[in-house]
């Protein structure tokens, strides 16, 4: 899923990868937003349901399907050789396609590692980490 086209979107710096995933969400391509995880990496997209392959995919279009851009505040971010993790405070605000207002948040609490590329990638992408 992690194709040539979304290189450019991955960052080599763990304190970048927050922009990074947020820009791809902006973007609304389920693909661009794919590439920001781990072929095997975990979306928690509602606590105590974590998801991966088709199903994270999946929910990441339910998300995406909001039409609206993700605001991302690291508030932490701590590196131990390829691995990191980053503590995020995220709002999707705006109004919804069926014209509802929408205001959803969280801070997430999530484990990236760097791969053989040098560009970081989600491995656990827990978006409500502290609910």
């Amino acid at each position: 899923m992690a194709g040539h086209e979304y290189m450019m979107t991955r960052t080599t710096e763990a304190t970048r990868h927050p922009a990074a995933f947020a820009a791809a969400f902006d973007s609304g391509d389920v693909a661009a937003v794919e590439a920001m995880y781990e072929d095997d990496a975990l979306l928690v997209p509602e606590p105590g349901n974590a998801v991966s392959g088709a199903d994270r995919a999946a929910a990441t279009e339910r998300f995406l399907a909001l039409g609206l851009p993700i605001q991302v505040r690291p508030r932490h971010v701590y590196t131990a050789g390829d691995i990191a993790l980053l503590i995020v405070d995220w709002t999707i605000e705006g109004t919804g396609p069926d014209g509802v207002p929408v205001h959803i948040d969280g801070t997430a609490t999530d484990v990236a590692r760097r791969g053989a590329d040098g560009t970081w990638r989600y491995v656990i992408d827990n978006p409500f980490g502290v609910a």
